[in-house]
């Protein structure tokens, strides 16, 4: 039998991303994929996750598991702090795909960069490397770096273009103060190419957030 991930989303554009990866990463893994993007708006517009948002994906964590899911990967960074409420209320893992990200970071550097495009994101993808941070007994400053603008060129002007640019000029600026830039959403994934001259190491959340499930299902 297959061991099962279901995958929570609230953004359209990874979907492809993280079929790709499982394919690659995980082949003896069934992925079930689960979608609304209305969590994403709602975070945006209240700059935050909402009791809404609790229930709904706590409602989905409990039917993955009813579907016989093995485990749960939360894909977006705006609704994780929702993911640590689920996880209370199921019998298998619950886990986010920018932990990995995040420890990575604490480990490289004592100055972080978290470079986000969604308002909802900024805070609780900052908020999680400090909690890795106070977890590794590590003094960890992290610099949130919110790229004004990009969220609304990406998926209003569809403009990924200047999506890229805005966030680029973003990640120079950052690197000349700090150690390690973290890639809050995976919506910059693609970006890395575009990134080799940048002299710090520039962390995503894709490829390690889905090497973690292996570990997680024992595989």
């Amino acid at each position: 039998m297959k061991k099962k991930v279901a995958v929570i989303h609230t953004f359209l554009y990874s979907v492809e991303d993280l079929k790709k990866l499982f394919r690659e990463k995980l082949p003896e893994v069934e992925m079930i994929n689960i979608i609304d993007d209305s969590l994403l708006q709602e975070a945006l517009a209240n700059k935050g996750i909402t009791p809404g948002i609790i229930k709904r994906i706590s409602r989905y964590a409990v039917e993955a598991e009813g579907l016989g899911a093995d485990a749960i990967l939360n894909q977006c960074s705006s609704v994780g702090e929702a993911a640590d409420i689920a996880q209370k209320m199921i019998n298998i893992p619950y886990v986010k795909i920018d932990q990995p990200m995040a420890e990575e970071a604490v480990r490289l550097g004592s100055r972080v960069a978290v470079i986000a495009t969604a308002v909802s994101t900024i805070e609780p993808s900052s908020r999680l490397v400090e909690s890795m941070a106070l977890k590794a007994g590590k003094e960890v400053k992290v610099n949130r770096c919110f790229c004004e603008g990009a969220y609304e060129a990406l998926l209003i002007e569809n403009n990924r273009e200047k999506h890229n640019e805005i966030v680029i000029e973003t990640i120079k600026k950052a690197s000349e103060e700090n150690d390690v830039i973290v890639l809050a959403q995976g919506s910059m994934y693609h970006l890395l190419p575009l990134l080799k001259d940048i002299k710090v190491p520039v962390l995503t959340s894709l490829e390690t957030g889905v090497e973690q499930l292996r570990g997680v299902l024992g595989l």
